[in-house]
């Protein structure tokens, strides 16, 4: 299971710690939800994502031609408790401002008919 050592180094990279806060706060999001809200290329996104889902923070699962990431139900209740925290106190920053109101920007957000992006 993961650490409190593996835990912050993945909250210590500015583009994990926006994703995971992100996924937190809404459940579950396909890569190119996170590449909009954040702004940043596909393959920046998908490389931190792989770190993530490798320290087993974070799962993943193909739907379709997408593959959506999300918070790892499993994980103890003490990491919780520090992503609330941590994504309460990152919710006044501008940049995590930003990334929420462009994932609203999304419309419908994937539509399982339409390729993604």
């Amino acid at each position: 299971m993961i650490t409190p050592t593996t835990l912050f180094k993945c909250l210590s990279d500015e583009t994990r710690l926006r994703c995971v806060v992100l996924l937190h706060k809404q459940g579950k999001l396909c890569v190119c939800e996170l590449t909009h809200a954040l702004d940043l290329l596909q393959p920046k996104i998908s490389r931190h994502l792989a770190q993530l889902r490798h320290s087993k923070l974070l799962l993943d699962s193909r739907e379709g031609q997408w593959v959506y990431y999300q918070i790892n139900p499993e994980l103890p209740a003490w990491v919780f408790d520090i992503l609330d925290v941590a994504a309460d106190q990152f919710a006044t920053h501008a940049k995590q401002q930003n990334d929420t109101s462009r994932l609203q920007t999304i419309g419908d957000r994937p539509d399982m008919n339409k390729p993604c992006g």
